[in-house]
Protein backbone atom coordinates (compact mmCIF):
# COMPACT_ATOMS: atom_id res chain seq x y z
CA UNK A 1 0.00 0.00 0.00
CA UNK A 2 1.35 3.41 -0.94
CA UNK A 3 1.42 6.37 1.42
CA UNK A 4 -1.44 7.95 -0.53
CA UNK A 5 -3.48 4.75 -0.36
CA UNK A 6 -2.82 4.52 3.37
CA UNK A 7 -3.95 8.10 3.89
CA UNK A 8 -7.15 7.42 1.97
CA UNK A 9 -7.76 4.27 4.01
CA UNK A 10 -7.37 6.25 7.22
CA UNK A 11 -9.74 8.93 5.96
CA UNK A 12 -12.37 6.30 5.15
CA UNK A 13 -11.94 4.77 8.59
CA UNK A 14 -13.00 7.99 10.29
CA UNK A 15 -15.52 9.12 7.70
CA UNK A 16 -19.18 9.36 8.70
CA UNK A 17 -20.37 9.81 5.13
CA UNK A 18 -23.88 8.43 4.72
CA UNK A 19 -24.47 8.08 8.45
CA UNK A 20 -27.20 9.75 10.51
CA UNK A 21 -26.36 11.13 13.94
CA UNK A 22 -28.74 12.32 16.66
CA UNK A 23 -27.41 14.75 19.27
CA UNK A 24 -29.50 15.69 22.30
CA UNK A 25 -28.88 19.04 23.94
CA UNK A 26 -27.60 20.10 20.54
CA UNK A 27 -27.99 23.81 21.20
CA UNK A 28 -25.65 23.83 24.19
CA UNK A 29 -21.97 24.68 24.35
CA UNK A 30 -20.70 21.16 23.64
CA UNK A 31 -23.76 20.12 21.67
CA UNK A 32 -22.91 22.66 18.97
CA UNK A 33 -19.40 21.30 18.74
CA UNK A 34 -20.66 17.72 18.50
CA UNK A 35 -23.03 18.41 15.62
CA UNK A 36 -20.46 20.36 13.63
CA UNK A 37 -17.83 17.68 14.21
CA UNK A 38 -20.18 14.94 13.03
CA UNK A 39 -21.45 16.99 10.11
CA UNK A 40 -17.96 17.93 8.94
CA UNK A 41 -17.10 14.22 9.00
CA UNK A 42 -19.96 13.60 6.57
CA UNK A 43 -22.93 12.71 8.77
CA UNK A 44 -26.43 14.09 8.51
CA UNK A 45 -27.22 15.47 11.95
CA UNK A 46 -30.44 15.61 13.93
CA UNK A 47 -30.33 18.42 16.48
CA UNK A 48 -32.62 17.59 19.39
CA UNK A 49 -33.18 20.18 22.08
CA UNK A 50 -35.93 22.00 23.94
CA UNK A 51 -36.44 24.24 20.93
CA UNK A 52 -36.49 27.97 20.47
CA UNK A 53 -34.45 30.42 18.40
CA UNK A 54 -31.12 28.90 19.47
CA UNK A 55 -31.98 25.55 17.90
CA UNK A 56 -33.32 27.12 14.71
CA UNK A 57 -30.20 29.28 14.38
CA UNK A 58 -27.99 26.23 14.81
CA UNK A 59 -29.69 24.32 12.00
CA UNK A 60 -29.43 27.38 9.76
CA UNK A 61 -25.69 27.58 10.47
CA UNK A 62 -25.27 23.91 9.69
CA UNK A 63 -27.11 24.31 6.39
CA UNK A 64 -24.93 27.25 5.44
CA UNK A 65 -21.90 25.03 6.11
CA UNK A 66 -23.27 22.42 3.70
CA UNK A 67 -24.32 19.99 6.44
CA UNK A 68 -27.67 18.22 6.20
CA UNK A 69 -29.48 18.93 9.47
CA UNK A 70 -32.89 18.45 11.03
CA UNK A 71 -34.13 20.27 14.14
CA UNK A 72 -36.43 18.38 16.48
CA UNK A 73 -37.89 19.91 19.62
CA UNK A 74 -37.60 17.26 22.32
CA UNK A 75 -37.58 16.99 26.11
CA UNK A 76 -35.48 13.89 26.74
CA UNK A 77 -37.34 13.13 29.98
CA UNK A 78 -40.58 12.63 28.04
CA UNK A 79 -41.08 9.15 26.60
CA UNK A 80 -43.68 10.39 24.13
CA UNK A 81 -41.42 13.16 22.82
CA UNK A 82 -38.41 10.84 22.46
CA UNK A 83 -40.58 8.33 20.60
CA UNK A 84 -41.70 11.14 18.33
CA UNK A 85 -38.04 12.07 17.83
CA UNK A 86 -37.30 8.50 16.77
CA UNK A 87 -40.25 8.52 14.36
CA UNK A 88 -39.10 11.79 12.80
CA UNK A 89 -35.56 10.53 12.36
CA UNK A 90 -36.69 7.27 10.77
CA UNK A 91 -39.30 9.05 8.67
CA UNK A 92 -36.73 11.49 7.27
CA UNK A 93 -33.64 9.29 7.00
CA UNK A 94 -34.87 5.71 7.51
CA UNK A 95 -31.86 5.01 9.73
CA UNK A 96 -29.92 6.15 12.77
CA UNK A 97 -26.24 5.32 13.18
CA UNK A 98 -25.06 7.51 16.04
CA UNK A 99 -26.71 8.79 19.22
CA UNK A 100 -24.97 11.28 21.48
CA UNK A 101 -26.69 11.59 24.84
CA UNK A 102 -25.45 15.09 25.51
CA UNK A 103 -28.48 16.77 27.13
CA UNK A 104 -27.70 17.48 30.77
CA UNK A 105 -28.59 19.59 33.75
CA UNK A 106 -25.67 20.92 35.79
CA UNK A 107 -26.25 23.01 38.88
CA UNK A 108 -23.08 24.98 38.25
CA UNK A 109 -24.83 28.34 38.30
CA UNK A 110 -25.94 29.46 41.77
CA UNK A 111 -28.88 31.45 40.36
CA UNK A 112 -30.47 28.18 39.21
CA UNK A 113 -31.27 27.45 42.84
CA UNK A 114 -32.81 30.82 43.59
CA UNK A 115 -31.72 30.45 47.20
CA UNK A 116 -28.01 30.94 47.74
CA UNK A 117 -24.89 29.28 49.04
CA UNK A 118 -26.48 27.59 52.05
CA UNK A 119 -28.92 25.65 49.86
CA UNK A 120 -26.05 24.30 47.75
CA UNK A 121 -24.32 22.63 50.69
CA UNK A 122 -24.75 18.85 50.85
CA UNK A 123 -26.46 19.09 54.24
CA UNK A 124 -29.25 21.24 52.80
CA UNK A 125 -29.40 20.16 49.17
CA UNK A 126 -32.93 19.83 47.80
CA UNK A 127 -34.22 16.32 47.14
CA UNK A 128 -36.44 17.74 44.41
CA UNK A 129 -33.45 19.27 42.61
CA UNK A 130 -31.42 16.07 43.04
CA UNK A 131 -34.23 14.13 41.35
CA UNK A 132 -34.51 16.74 38.59
CA UNK A 133 -30.81 16.43 37.72
CA UNK A 134 -31.01 12.63 37.63
CA UNK A 135 -34.20 12.78 35.56
CA UNK A 136 -32.49 14.74 32.78
CA UNK A 137 -29.00 13.27 32.97
CA UNK A 138 -29.81 9.60 33.58
CA UNK A 139 -33.46 8.92 32.79
CA UNK A 140 -33.24 11.04 29.64
CA UNK A 141 -30.20 9.09 28.42
CA UNK A 142 -31.96 5.82 29.24
CA UNK A 143 -35.07 6.73 27.23
CA UNK A 144 -33.08 7.95 24.23
CA UNK A 145 -30.82 4.90 24.28
CA UNK A 146 -33.79 2.56 24.50
CA UNK A 147 -35.81 4.16 21.72
CA UNK A 148 -33.04 5.01 19.24
CA UNK A 149 -30.86 2.05 20.14
CA UNK A 150 -33.63 -0.27 18.98
CA UNK A 151 -33.39 1.20 15.50
CA UNK A 152 -29.62 0.62 15.52
CA UNK A 153 -30.01 -2.97 16.70
CA UNK A 154 -32.60 -3.61 13.98
CA UNK A 155 -30.01 -2.56 11.35
CA UNK A 156 -27.21 -4.45 13.15
CA UNK A 157 -25.00 -1.44 13.77
CA UNK A 158 -24.62 1.86 15.57
CA UNK A 159 -22.74 3.87 18.16
CA UNK A 160 -24.18 5.34 21.37
CA UNK A 161 -22.02 7.98 23.02
CA UNK A 162 -22.95 9.06 26.52
CA UNK A 163 -21.39 12.37 27.55
CA UNK A 164 -20.09 11.90 31.06
CA UNK A 165 -17.60 13.99 33.00
CA UNK A 166 -14.40 13.73 34.97
CA UNK A 167 -16.80 13.93 37.92
CA UNK A 168 -18.07 10.52 36.87
CA UNK A 169 -14.62 9.24 37.88
CA UNK A 170 -13.51 11.45 40.76
CA UNK A 171 -15.27 13.59 43.36
CA UNK A 172 -15.59 17.36 42.95
CA UNK A 173 -12.81 19.40 44.47
CA UNK A 174 -14.76 21.98 46.46
CA UNK A 175 -11.61 24.09 46.88
CA UNK A 176 -11.95 25.14 43.26
CA UNK A 177 -15.10 27.04 44.16
CA UNK A 178 -13.44 29.21 46.78
CA UNK A 179 -12.35 32.80 46.37
CA UNK A 180 -8.61 33.58 46.48
CA UNK A 181 -9.20 34.46 50.15
CA UNK A 182 -10.57 30.96 50.85
CA UNK A 183 -14.25 31.91 51.06
CA UNK A 184 -16.60 29.26 49.64
CA UNK A 185 -18.51 30.86 46.76
CA UNK A 186 -20.25 27.77 45.42
CA UNK A 187 -20.65 24.09 46.24
CA UNK A 188 -20.63 21.45 43.55
CA UNK A 189 -23.47 19.16 44.53
CA UNK A 190 -23.67 15.37 44.67
CA UNK A 191 -26.36 15.33 41.95
CA UNK A 192 -24.13 16.01 38.95
CA UNK A 193 -21.31 13.52 39.73
CA UNK A 194 -23.81 10.86 40.79
CA UNK A 195 -25.72 11.27 37.52
CA UNK A 196 -22.56 11.14 35.42
CA UNK A 197 -21.32 8.10 37.30
CA UNK A 198 -24.59 6.35 36.53
CA UNK A 199 -23.99 6.93 32.82
CA UNK A 200 -20.90 4.72 33.01
CA UNK A 201 -23.07 1.80 34.06
CA UNK A 202 -25.75 2.61 31.47
CA UNK A 203 -22.94 2.52 28.90
CA UNK A 204 -21.78 -0.89 30.09
CA UNK A 205 -25.33 -2.22 30.10
CA UNK A 206 -26.19 -1.15 26.56
CA UNK A 207 -22.79 -2.26 25.26
CA UNK A 208 -23.33 -5.78 26.55
CA UNK A 209 -27.06 -5.96 25.89
CA UNK A 210 -26.83 -5.00 22.21
CA UNK A 211 -23.22 -5.95 21.51
CA UNK A 212 -24.15 -9.07 19.57
CA UNK A 213 -26.37 -6.92 17.36
CA UNK A 214 -23.60 -4.55 16.34
CA UNK A 215 -24.39 -1.64 18.66
CA UNK A 216 -21.45 -0.08 20.50
CA UNK A 217 -21.76 2.17 23.54
CA UNK A 218 -19.05 4.31 25.12
CA UNK A 219 -18.80 7.25 27.48
CA UNK A 220 -16.90 10.42 26.63
CA UNK A 221 -15.62 11.97 29.87
CA UNK A 222 -14.68 15.60 29.21
CA UNK A 223 -12.90 17.93 31.58
CA UNK A 224 -13.96 21.45 32.47
CA UNK A 225 -14.63 23.77 29.54
CA UNK A 226 -13.70 27.44 29.55
CA UNK A 227 -16.86 29.56 29.55
CA UNK A 228 -15.53 32.88 30.83
CA UNK A 229 -15.69 31.74 34.43
CA UNK A 230 -14.24 33.89 37.19
CA UNK A 231 -10.48 34.40 36.64
CA UNK A 232 -9.70 32.90 40.04
CA UNK A 233 -11.55 29.70 39.11
CA UNK A 234 -9.88 29.44 35.71
CA UNK A 235 -6.47 29.92 37.31
CA UNK A 236 -7.14 27.33 40.02
CA UNK A 237 -8.43 24.82 37.48
CA UNK A 238 -5.43 25.31 35.23
CA UNK A 239 -2.99 24.83 38.14
CA UNK A 240 -4.66 21.53 39.03
CA UNK A 241 -4.53 20.28 35.42
CA UNK A 242 -1.31 18.83 33.94
CA UNK A 243 -2.13 20.44 30.58
CA UNK A 244 -2.16 23.78 32.36
CA UNK A 245 -5.48 25.04 31.05
CA UNK A 246 -9.20 24.44 30.86
CA UNK A 247 -10.57 22.79 27.73
CA UNK A 248 -11.78 24.69 24.72
CA UNK A 249 -15.19 23.48 23.59
CA UNK A 250 -13.59 22.34 20.34
CA UNK A 251 -11.16 20.01 22.13
CA UNK A 252 -13.72 17.19 22.05
CA UNK A 253 -14.50 17.18 18.34
CA UNK A 254 -11.96 14.54 17.39
CA UNK A 255 -12.99 12.26 20.26
CA UNK A 256 -16.64 12.41 19.20
CA UNK A 257 -15.81 11.57 15.57
CA UNK A 258 -13.58 8.70 16.69
CA UNK A 259 -16.24 7.13 18.91
CA UNK A 260 -18.88 7.53 16.20
CA UNK A 261 -16.73 6.11 13.42
CA UNK A 262 -15.51 2.70 12.32
CA UNK A 263 -12.16 3.71 13.75
CA UNK A 264 -13.60 2.72 17.14
CA UNK A 265 -15.13 -0.53 15.87
CA UNK A 266 -13.46 -2.58 18.62
CA UNK A 267 -14.18 -0.12 21.43
CA UNK A 268 -17.35 -0.59 23.45
CA UNK A 269 -18.44 -0.44 27.06
CA UNK A 270 -15.57 1.92 27.87
CA UNK A 271 -14.90 5.52 28.81
CA UNK A 272 -12.72 7.85 26.78
CA UNK A 273 -11.30 10.47 29.15
CA UNK A 274 -10.25 13.76 27.56
CA UNK A 275 -9.46 16.01 30.50
CA UNK A 276 -6.01 17.50 30.06
CA UNK A 277 -4.76 15.05 32.69
CA UNK A 278 -7.17 16.18 35.43
CA UNK A 279 -7.79 12.62 36.65
CA UNK A 280 -4.11 11.66 36.41
CA UNK A 281 -3.19 13.23 39.75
Amino acid sequence: MTKSEGANANARLFSLEGKVAVVTGAGGLLGREHVFALGNAGASVVCADLGGPRLDALVTELGEAGITALAVECDVTSESQVRQLARQVMGRFDRVDVLINNAALDDKVPSEFGQGLNSQAFENYSVDWFRKVLDVNVVGAFICSRELGQAMAARAGGSIINVGSTYALVAPDQRLYQSPEGEQQFYKSAAYPVSKGALLQLTRFTATYWGARGVRANTLCPGGVFQHQAPSFVEAYAKRTPAGRMADASDYRAAVVFLASDGAAYMTGQQLVVDGGWTAW
